[in-house]
């Protein structure tokens, strides 16, 4: 039993803390409402766990092997968050309630997983100690993880919509979003100095 709430406290940990995909979460959920957000929510979390997933069957071993396609990884991470931070920065502030732009989907939701070095951080050191060499091991921490994870990434929407009243105000947004925008850049460019 403490090994399980032991994974569940390393999940928890990793999911709900500050990153690129909570930041997104959290501007979605402004923007759009926590029902439209939740695509995003459940892109991740269902790209984050394919990836922890992967990285237990050996993904990680073949990366050691291919380093070229580890910093392609990096900077194609740096490269979308650079975008999306982009794009949050030029919205207008408005909050339409006839035709808002699209929500982000679940496709963007998985892909700001494979992209975001902080989910490689935490899918291989909670493989590294919790799932082993141990397929079964593997398989209760990806479904503890799953849990997890989309509810503390479902927790950033949530707390987005909330706020949605208290940036109604088009130039309030502007701000926020731009906030967030800069955040995004600010992952970007740490990635792209740690590497």
């Amino acid at each position: 039993m403490t090994l399980y709430l032991s994974m569940a406290g390393f999940a928890l940990a990793a999911s709900i803390s500050p990153g690129p995909v909570n930041v997104v979460a959290l501007s979605s959920g402004v923007s759009h409402g926590l029902r439209a957000t939740l695509r995003h929510v459940a892109g991740a979390t269902l790209g984050f766990v394919l990836l922890l997933v992967l990285a237990g069957l050996g993904l990680a071993e073949l990366l050691r092997g291919w380093p070229a396609a580890a910093a392609l990884t990096r900077w194609a991470g740096v490269a979308f968050l650079l975008w999306m931070g982009w794009k949050l920065w030029r919205s207008d502030g408005a909050i339409a309630d006839d035709e808002p732009p699209p929500a982000p989907s679940v496709f963007q939701g998985a892909a700001m997983q494979w992209l975001n070095p902080k989910a490689w951080v935490a899918a291989l050191a909670g493989v590294g100690a919790y799932a082993g060499d141990d397929p079964a091991r593997l398989w209760i921490f990806a479904g503890l993880y799953f849990v997890i994870c989309y509810l503390s990434v479902g927790c950033w929407a949530y707390a987005g919509a909330r706020l949605r009243h208290l940036l109604a105000d088009g130039r309030r947004m502007r701000l926020f979003n731009r906030a967030m925008a800069a955040l995004l850049a600010a992952s970007a460019i740490h990635i792209g100095i740690a590497a």
